[in-house]
């Protein structure tokens, strides 16, 4: 059994290591950037129905969370810690980029659901439309809205990493994705994948609530998620 003190000093020790991360994935720049791009998009994006606020979100998210997390890594190529990061064991190395993916995603996650809610405030929305109303059917829809959410900035979050570590250049990364996301995000991209496009929540007909087609698209951004995942750590022994 692990003595007390000594459970104590691990949990404080993770506590500032967790600290330490988010100071340097989590700069004031980047939160206040994030949360003035949701407060924009919710004035300028004009909506009808709720149910078009999720429509409204998901793409310009999925650019928020490509060009966020694109410097996960490449961070500290920029500051000049690349040499001192080579020194630590390479399990460190790859457990502090996970860290920092998962805190970056939390924290775009957080700003997706504040900026569900500010579509609400500044342009209360009809919740009525397509003939479908309730509170109980907002709920339902809200927790929709947020498992896709979540998928999508997973999936961006994870892409633009990856290429980033790769080439070892953030802006490789974030215009990478910018590609895939422009064919994506497109009635032709919307025509060639159909519901196995990356998009597909935001292409879902509306009209038809029993339609979840559209969740092929995500289980095809899960499985690239996954194995970015299990990609990262060799790309980085190789790059450095």
């Amino acid at each position: 059994n692990l003595h007390p003190l000594s459970l104590n000093a691990d949990m404080e020790k993770e506590a500032g290591i967790l600290k330490r991360e988010m100071k340097i994935s989590l700069t004031f720049q980047k939160q206040a950037y994030a949360v003035f791009f949701v407060v924009i998009l919710s004035l300028v994006r004009g909506i009808t129905y709720s149910d078009e606020i999720g429509i409204a979100l998901e793409a310009p998210m999925a650019i928020l969370a490509f060009t966020f997390c694109a410097d996960t890594y490449t961070q500290e190529i920029a500051s000049k810690r690349s040499e001192i990061w080579r020194l630590c064991p390479m399990k460190k190395r790859i457990n502090s980029i996970y860290r920092r993916v998962v805190i970056q995603e939390m924290f775009l996650l957080a700003v997706a659901v504040i900026g569900y809610g500010l579509f609400f405030l500044f342009q209360n929305p009809n919740i009525n439309g397509m003939g479908q109303g309730g509170i109980e059917n907002e709920i339902c829809q809200f927790f929709v809205y947020f498992a896709a959410i979540a998928v999508t900035l997973g999936f961006w979050g994870l892409l633009s990493n990856l290429i980033s570590c790769l080439f070892r250049n953030m802006w490789v990364g974030i215009g990478s994705c910018m590609v895939l996301w422009l064919i994506t995000n497109s009635s032709i991209g919307n025509r060639i994948f159909g519901a196995w496009n990356l998009f597909s929540y935001s292409f879902r007909k509306l009209e038809d609530i029993s339609d979840f087609s559209w969740i092929y698209g995500k289980v095809v951004c899960i499985s690239i998620g996954i194995m970015a995942v299990a990609v990262l750590p060799k790309i980085i022994k190789k790059r450095g």
